[in-house]
């Protein structure tokens, strides 16, 4: 294979995987969704060299499942999913920010740019515009990233942030968007970094991770009373097949546990 040759595949498998990562976020390609190489290939008119390629790419970030029969599948990230996600995160930020010195190194020519995606992020979250918001969020953190010194660690917390944003856009549609749902403190992160005030920094990490949890209990609430629901549909429609039998007894649901306010690891 002539180098032209392998820097064309590369190339392409790049931007397949870009394209299909960004149909994800967008919520076209919802979770379980299952697709074949040869019908990515297909779609893109290209061969299924570089298809398979940005497909195995994908599932090494964590975006889809693979079956050797079936294909592959758009993850389904669950609650508990998104709660371990958020809990990573804050671990590995306060681990950064005991010793800042050693680990992140703040360039004030690199804060015009962030201060700008933030800006953006957050016109909108307010705007409820979410494949925008989606857009500059990662941007932001991506480029707030780039102070990190150690590239595995700044790898690691992108790719946290892309399934995190997977789990949350087919519930952000179904559900809509406000305050209760979205941060909106990029900005004051931004200004507190730039001033060099650690506690604040800690502080507007914690309040965004504390979000982030409390939503989760949100969810895992609400989630909780539908299973009740359809558990007590279920006794009703076999209620009214006849009298119970012995041993039919259900036993009663457990309470649902209470909205959180959130905490900071």
């Amino acid at each position: 294979m002539s180098p032209s040759a392998g820097v064309t595949r590369n190339t392409l498998r790049q931007q397949i995987a870009d394209a299909l990562r960004d149909e994800v976020l967008a919520g076209r390609l919802p979770p379980g969704r299952e697709f074949t190489v040869k019908q990515i290939a297909e779609q893109y008119g290209v061969s299924a060299t570089p298809v398979r390629e940005a497909l195995f790419d994908l599932s090494a970030q964590g975006l889809l499942a693979s079956d050797q029969h079936r294909g592959f599948q758009v993850r389904e990230f669950t609650v508990a999913d998104y709660r371990a996600m958020a809990e990573a995160r804050a671990l590995v930020v306060e681990g950064l920010f005991r010793n800042p010195a050693e680990r992140v190194a703040v360039r004030p020519e690199g804060l015009a740019s962030i201060r700008r995606r933030a800006a953006e992020a957050v016109r909108a979250a307010k705007g409820g515009d979410l494949d925008v918001l989606i857009g500059y969020d990662l941007r932001f953190w991506r480029e707030l990233g780039q102070f990190v010194l150690n590239p595995y660690i700044a790898d690691f917390l992108t790719r946290l942030r892309v399934q995190a944003w997977v789990f949350a856009v087919h519930r952000l549609r179904r559900d809509g968007m406000d305050e209760n749902v979205l941060w909106f403190g990029h900005e004051e992160l931004v200004e507190a970094i730039a001033r060099g005030d650690r506690e604040q920094v800690h502080a507007e990490m914690c309040s965004y991770y504390a979000h982030a949890l409390a939503w989760a209990d949100r969810l895992e609430a609400r989630e909780a009373e539908g299973d009740g629901e359809r558990n007590a549909e279920g006794r009703a429609e076999g209620n009214a097949d006849g009298p119970a039998g012995p041993g039919s007894a259900v036993p009663p649901q457990s309470p649902q546990p209470p909205e959180s306010p959130g905490h900071c690891a």
